[in-house]
């Protein structure tokens, strides 16, 4: 401990100069906006401001860069809350209590508490990242095909079971993810499935393009079915109130305890190469919400269910950074894309990135520190400007999120053919909320599949057949007891409940 103590006073030493300061300012706010926008994301935001880096020293570059990401975690959030469109795959599970929230008239208390989450999963785990990094990351990496199936797989299944109280269209939503995700050529034989013959679909559908489509068009879909079915003295009526930018410390008690079970959820499921913060924060609102007093709650404005996902997405983040900088291995999209930046200003993340570049290490880890706290001063004030967003007429809003969601996508591919994708998701985005299908299991799934599909095949080819190598290890052995517990769970709490009212009876 007096090692990492050390360590971490000689980051402090070198990062805390005036040009770095500034740097990590700028890259904060420039994420924070680019994480608002849909589309666009942490991952291209650092891929369009690389050229920024250039000329930089190493420590000041991967600063700037950690800023740009953390600030789109925070920014990702605002437009999940304000608009129902998440900026990134991470600030998903955002939408499912902070737009209600913002329908109440509560955008204020939504955007404060996803700032102080956010800033406290940072934190925590930035101190995570400092004592753990070594032996996680060696955890992490201990990870194959077998390991990620059965993680995947508990994932798909507990987000089923808590589906809204109906598992039956938890499942059907699973399935209908899956199935999107199978979508282009197989990536074990080459087998090409769902693509109707067009060639630019070989590759499958850009991920991001169908949240796109699915959140923002088919929000869009959603609120004109209403604009059509109301007068304008209803509109007017169902104006959103906004109330203070602030939440009382009743609100902060509650979600404490929450924000501080995510965090680890969040940080672990960040290190693990290929998960993400959207798994992270799936997996961490699902939890929550299964322990929590009043799951029902869940989905319709509670806060504690928009701080734990807040809370897991920065956790994420940062633990992302982890097989990053110590096993020179992506742990998230936007660290592949700083791993390819840092080979270009002559840094090489990897096992003795800590040993021979320890002063670029520490210093990059203490600018986690700072990067959190200066992003937390620049969200809590820009809240107030952003819930101008709120009051603009829908006629103007509407367009505006079309005309973002459009510009986000050709700005990834720079093809037409995804204008169509998008149009098409929309609609599903919009039927899927019309039936009332749980949008988290769905996204999930999309997630997943073709992960889940890759390492199930992995794993079987690994075993020769054998199922039991699904179960030969203590870790796989947890995941499917937690497995079955998700399925048999919440039977049992009916059951326990339908007793206890029986005996009050």
């Amino acid at each position: 401990m007096n090692e990492i103590i050390t360590n971490l006073a000689g980051g402090f030493s070198a990062i805390l100069t005036v040009s770095n300061l500034i740097w990590i300012t700028f890259g904060g706010f420039l994420g924070t906006i680019i994480g608002m926008l849909p589309g666009i994301g942490p991952a291209t935001g650092i891929a369009i401001l690389i050229p920024l880096t250039f000329g930089m020293n190493p420590t000041t570059a991967l600063a700037t860069m950690v800023a740009i990401y953390f600030g789109a975690m925070f920014g990702g959030s605002r437009a999940s809350i304000l608009l129902n469109t998440p900026g990134d795959g991470g600030a998903i599970a955002a939408t499912f209590d902070g737009y209600p929230m913002a329908q109440q008239g509560k955008a204020g208390e939504a955007l404060a508490m996803s700032a102080v989450a956010s800033i406290i999963g940072g934190l925590i785990a930035v101190v995570f990242l400092a004592i753990l990094s070594q032996p996680i990351s060696n955890l992490a990496i201990q990870f194959g095909p077998q390991q990620y199936t059965m993680l995947m797989l508990f994932a798909l299944v507990a987000t089923s079971t808590i589906s809204r109280g109906n598992m039956l269209k938890g499942m059907l939503a699973t399935f209908i993810g899956l199935m999107v995700a199978t979508v282009g050529a197989d990536h074990l034989t080459g087998t090409t499935r769902f693509t109707m013959g067009i060639a630019e679909l070989y590759q499958g559908i850009d991920f991001l393009i169908l949240i796109i489509g699915f959140y923002a068009i088919g929000e869009v879909y959603v609120n004109f079915d209403k604009l059509l079915y109301v007068n304008e003295n209803e509109r007017h009526d169902s104006e959103i109130k906004v109330g203070k930018v602030g939440f009382s410390k009743e609100e902060f008690k509650e979600c404490l305890a929450p924000i501080l079970r995510s965090t680890p959820i969040g940080f672990l499921v960040g290190v693990l190469p290929g998960a993400g913060a959207t798994i992270a924060t799936m997996v961490a609102y699902s939890t929550e919400k299964r322990i929590h007093k009043d799951p029902d709650s869940f989905g319709k404005g509670n806060i504690v269910g928009l701080a734990v996902p807040e809370a897991a997405n920065n956790a994420a983040a940062t633990g992302a950074i982890i097989p990053m900088l110590t096993l020179g291995i992506p742990g998230s999209g936007t660290t592949a894309v700083m791993i390819g930046a840092l080979m270009m200003i002559g840094v090489k993340p990897g096992p003795m990135f800590f040993t021979s570049q320890g002063d670029i290490a520490w210093a990059v880890v203490a600018s986690m520190f700072i990067a959190n706290i200066i992003l937390l001063l620049i969200n809590l004030p820009l809240a107030t400007q952003l819930i101008k967003i709120l009051k603009t007429p829908p006629k103007i809003l509407l367009p505006c999120v079309i005309t973002l969601g459009f510009i986000g996508t050709y700005s990834l591919t720079y093809s037409m053919l995804d204008f169509g994708i998008i149009a098409a998701f929309g609609i599903i985005g919009y039927f899927v909320k019309k039936l009332n299908l749980p949008v988290a299991t769905f996204v999930l799934a999309l997630i997943l599949g073709v992960k889940f599909e890759t390492s199930f095949r992995q794993a079987i080819i690994i075993g020769k057949g054998d199922f039991s190598i699904f179960a030969s290890e203590p870790i796989t052995i947890f995941f499917i007891v937690a497995t079955i517990i998700s399925i048999i769970g919440p039977r049992l709490m009916s059951m326990a409940k339908l007793n206890a009212a029986g005996k009050k009876s």
